[in-house]
C-alpha cells in the first residue's frame, strides 16, 4: 500500500469498500492506471483537527475519499465527513489541489488521484467511526498531531495556513 494521505479504497479490506463506479471501470480496463477525483477534509473546531483512524492501514489521517461520477468535490468533502466520522462540516474554502504519486494496491491495481484539500469547520455531531472504512475518529491539538502517511500533515499545513488563495 502506498505511503501516500489518499489511499483510496481498495478490495482487501471488506471494511473499505470499492465504489460501484471504480468496480465498473475496473472490469473495462483491468489493473490499468485510473485517473480519480479526490477530496480531503481537514475539519477544524478551534485549534484542534479531526482525524479518522483508517480500518485498511490503522494510520490516522484526515477525512479523504472518491468524488462520485457528477458530485461537486465540496459535497464530496461533506458527505465524506459524515459518512466516516458521523459529523456534520462547513466548507470554508478549497486550500490545495495537487496530483498524488500513483498508487499500486496489492492486486496490481493502479490508481492516481487529483485531490481537492478543503479548509472545513466543525458544525455538529459526535465524532465516531460512522462506517467500516474508519476505526476511531477524534480531536487532536493542531501542535500535537499523530505520525500520518504521505503528506496528509502538509494537507493539513496547507488548510491552516491562513490564506485564502488555493494552492497550486
Amino acid at each position: 500500500m502506498s505511503g501516500h494521505c489518499l489511499v483510496g479504497r481498495t478490495q482487501y479490506d471488506p471494511r473499505v469498500p470499492v465504489p460501484d463506479f471504480v468496480v465498473d471501470l475496473r472490469r473495462k480496463i483491468g489493473t490499468d492506471l485510473l485517473w480519480l477525483p479526490g477530496v480531503t477534509a481537514v475539519i477544524v473546531r478551534g485549534t484542534d483537527v479531526l482525524l479518522v483512524q483508517r480500518a485498511d492501514s490503522g494510520r490516522w489521517a484526515p477525512v479523504t475519499g472518491v468524488v462520485d461520477p457528477g458530485e461537486h468535490p465540496a459535497d464530496a468533502a461533506v458527505r465524506e465527513a459524515r459518512e466516516e466520522a458521523g459529523i456534520e462540516i462547513a466548507i470554508e474554502h478549497l486550500a490545495w489541489v495537487h496530483v498524488t504519486p500513483i498508487v499500486q494496491y496489492p492486486n496490481g491495481d493502479q490508481a492516481q488521484y487529483l485531490d481537492h484539500t478543503f479548509l472545513c469547520q466543525y458544525v455538529a455531531g459526535e465524532p465516531h467511526a460512522a462506517d467500516d472504512e474508519s476505526l476511531a475518529a477524534r480531536w487532536f491539538d493542531l501542535s500535537d498531531l499523530p505520525d500520518m502517511p504521505g503528506n496528509c500533515a502538509e494537507r493539513i499545513t496547507t488548510a491552516i495556513s491562513g490564506s485564502v488563495r488555493t494552492r497550486f
